[in-house]
């Protein structure tokens, strides 16, 4: 195949690395460039697909205990109509099952240990529609909780920090108090652990405790459900959704969607993931524009080449292309070689982490800091593509200086002390 001379003269550049320790050494600084970029591009795959993995498997353990739209009352009070409240929301294309309950934050003890806890009275039946571990334990632990039984399922970070199992006895501590003549004492009620569920994620496995619907309207004195749980079609539609439901309801309620209850910590998440993205890509510029000093070195070596060129008829433009295409082929070489590294790791870090885990006896998640314990990833092509465009774009500029000077060599000037 006949390529331009511009593409072939360029490409042979690009391949030098004989014929002199000159030579050698502008090579070695040509693929020391190369190596930066590509470096620099599979760290920012890596660590990018590192976050959106992170925030989904968050996002998918927290949707597995929550639900996705509540419709709560004003003031903590019970809902006047509950089931009218449900079967309205339900009127919704987008709604595929509703169900009632009760949330407080309250108090569990075990002898001297004490924690603190959201306590939420579900129907043990209802609940299994709106949120997937409810309906992993409908069989096993919710199908325990009776009403007036007082039973309590707790998660399994809780029963380890309170040394409970199955069958033991917790004390729960409801907010408010019960005035009697000797003053405001708390009220206190034992309950039987009949449950645990673990949701995989740190902050419900270690404060979150389910009770009968009905043993919490008696407990915290509410005459019935304070919400309604709302389970989608499609979590992502939640925002949008929600707006519909609050304009139907009426001003009567309130209700919250899944990314408004937790919008600080995906606003968190998405903020560190713009900051690491900038950052890592000035590594990148930086790995790219050492294309400069590469390209200025290979165009003083070559002077009496570009001269010879110029002589039998070559543009100042054609001179320019041949040094643009060096650069620009270290570029893609560097480019493709850190997409292809970054995707190799990022599909690979459940074996990777583990294994370097074990060989230094640390763990870099911890559940309690971190809320899930292992290194999640997920590359995203809306990720990788802008990356590597990114990259290609930052190269072809580095070129733009060097290559304007080759074209501007003076063939007399050059071929004089040749």
């Amino acid at each position: 195949m006949n390529w331009p001379y511009e593409l072939q003269i360029g490409w042979r550049y690009t391949r030098a690395g004989k014929g002199g320790r000159r030579n050698r050494f502008i090579s070695f600084i040509s693929g020391v460039s190369m190596l930066g970029i590509a470096l620099g591009v599979a760290a920012l795959i890596i660590v990018l697909s590192v976050m959106n993995g992170f925030q989904k498997e968050v996002r998918d353990r927290m949707l597995s205990v929550i639900s996705h739209i509540e419709v709560l009352s004003y003031g903590g009070d019970a809902l006047a109509d509950w089931q009218a409240t449900a079967a309205q929301a339900k009127q919704n294309p987008a709604v595929l099952a509703a169900a009632p309950f009760i949330a407080t934050q309250a108090l569990i003890a075990r002898g001297e240990d004490m924690r603190g806890a959201i306590v939420r009275g579900i129907d043990p039946v209802l609940e299994a529609d709106v949120t997937p571990l409810a309906a992993q334990l409908k069989d096993g632990a919710l199908a325990r909780l009776r009403a007036g039984e007082w039973g309590m399922v707790i998660g399994i970070e809780m029963a380890r920090q309170l040394g409970v199992r199955e069958g033991d006895k917790l004390t729960l501590v409801a907010p408010g108090g019960q005035v009697t003549p000797a003053g405001t004492q708390p009220r206190l009620k034992a309950f039987t652990v009949v449950g645990v569920f673990n949701a995989g994620h740190y902050e419900y496995d270690s404060g979150m405790a389910l009770i009968h619907v009905d043993d919490a309207a008696r407990l915290f004195r509410v005459a019935g459900p304070t919400g309604v749980q709302i389970k989608l079609k499609d979590v992502h539609e939640a925002r949008f959704v929600a707006d519909q439901l609050a304009r139907s309801l009426g001003a009567e309620v309130r209700v919250r969607d899944w990314t408004r209850t937790n919008a600080n910590w995906f606003d968190a998440v998405q903020i560190e993931k713009r900051l690491m993205s900038i950052i890592l890509t000035l590594i990148v510029a930086v790995a790219a524009f050492n294309l400069v000093s590469t390209l200025v070195m290979t165009v003083t070596d070559k002077q009496a080449d570009i001269a010879i060129l110029r002589t039998l008829g070559a543009s100042p433009r054609s001179i320019m292309a041949i040094f643009m295409v060096q650069g620009a082929a270290s570029g893609v070489i560097g480019t493709l070689s850190g997409v292809l590294l970054g995707l190799l790791v990022a599909f690979n870090l459940d074996v990777i982490v583990p294994t370097i885990e074990q060989l230094l006896n640390i763990s870099f998640l911890p559940g309690s800091i971190y809320l899930i314990n292992h290194m999640p990833s997920d590359p995203q092509r809306g990720d990788i593509v802008p990356i590597a465009v990114t990259s290609l774009v930052l190269a072809f500029l580095a070129t733009l200086y060097p290559s304007w000077r080759a074209s501007r060599v003076q063939p007399a000037e050059a071929l004089r002390y040749e």
